[in-house]
């Protein structure tokens, strides 16, 4: 879909965009910090003249919602973004730091079509941003409660970094802690003790060797072993050993079994969070492709009552959750242009 809008009226959208979400990305709001942003947040909503109220999901820690009148279609995205905090920094077209992309431009993006389609003359919108996405998704579990004020919503679009495609489907998001007991001792006399880290490493080799998962349509089942914990000190045998995995899973998964079945005796399974995987129906006229991470779109459906729910945003997964994580004024803008057309298709009635 090329874009018709004159160059300058795009350079001024850029720079507007750009100006907002880098007062965004000031804000440390790595997850557990989300209230840290409400401020510039809360700033931006009154700019824009939404009413807003706020979800406590924790203590310091709220969603926010954002209506304009009664919400016929529901923008949603994450507060929370990954550690370490990135300041942010411009250069040129580019806005490099935490968030810049995921999904603090989301944020940006989404509230400029909303304000764009406002200005078209559609009406009846809300916005959702939501806590704990990068962990646990507790701002979308509790955001259930909101479902009777969006009871009203044709459909819901959720916000993570596409390169501005709209996503055929995700594959699930499932964290699980792996504990392993030992008898500690004296490590100059091992042998009265017994070490919990070697049956836990051993666990995980068995698990390397499992053959994975491939789903035709949203490919391999992959599993990364993100943090591993153990003992107290260097001289002492470890009586405890742990390790989380976040896993990729595909539907009909049977991971979690097979991790079960390699376990050692002394090996415990623990479910942190799971979010199941989704296939997402296309929408004639946009370009589609499959996306290798996790989101809270399935549960903004769920939020909306099962109705139709696509997930689509500006910036590239490459870059989240690294040092060089930035996105560009263009790729906002096209990403503003694709949302508005997305939402007249649902407004319209043009998306069954």
């Amino acid at each position: 879909m090329s874009s018709t809008v004159p160059a300058p009226d795009r350079a001024v959208a850029a720079t507007w965009l750009l100006d907002r979400t880098e007062v965004l990305c000031r804000a440390d709001t790595t997850t557990g910090r989300e209230d840290h942003g409400l401020p510039a947040l809360r700033s931006l909503l009154r700019e824009l003249g939404a009413s807003v109220e706020l979800q406590q999901v924790a203590p310091g820690r709220h969603n926010v919602l954002a209506t304009w009148g009664v919400p016929r279609l529901l923008f949603s995205t994450h507060l929370d973004t990954v550690p370490p905090f990135l300041p942010p920094r411009r250069s040129g077209d580019f806005l490099h730091g935490r968030g810049a992309c995921d999904a603090k431009g989301q944020i940006t993006v989404q509230l400029a079509a909303i304000r764009d389609l406002l200005a078209r003359g559609h009406s009846g919108f809300a916005w959702l941003g939501v806590v704990g996405e990068e962990t646990d998704s507790c701002g979308a579990i509790a955001a259930i409660d909101l479902a009777p004020r969006l009871k009203t919503c044709v459909a819901a679009i959720n916000g993570e970094p596409t390169d501005n495609r709209l996503a055929t489907g995700q594959r699930g998001a499932l964290q699980l802690r792996l504990l392993t007991k030992g008898i500690a001792a004296h490590s100059g006399t091992p042998e009265l003790g017994r070490s919990a880290i070697w049956p836990l490493l051993e666990w995980l080799q068995r698990l390397r060797e499992v053959p994975t998962r491939v789903d035709p349509e949203l490919g391999p089942e992959l599993w990364n072993l993100g943090t591993m914990q153990a003992g107290s000190a260097p001289n002492v045998v470890p009586a405890h050993a742990e390790a989380v995995l976040f896993v990729r899973s595909v539907p009909h998964s049977t991971f979690s079994t097979r991790l079960r079945e390699l376990a050692p005796a002394e090996g415990l399974v623990e479910e942190l969070s799971f979010t199941p995987p989704e296939r997402y129906a296309t929408v004639p006229g946009f370009d589609h492709a499959f996306v290798p991470f996790g989101s809270d779109a399935p549960r903004m459906r769920a939020l909306v009552g099962g109705q139709r729910v696509v997930l689509c945003g500006p910036g590239s997964i490459k870059v989240a959750h690294t040092l060089n994580e930035h996105i560009t004024g263009a790729e906002m803008v096209a990403g503003t242009e694709r949302l508005i057309a997305i939402a007249e298709a649902f407004l319209g009635g043009r998306v069954s």
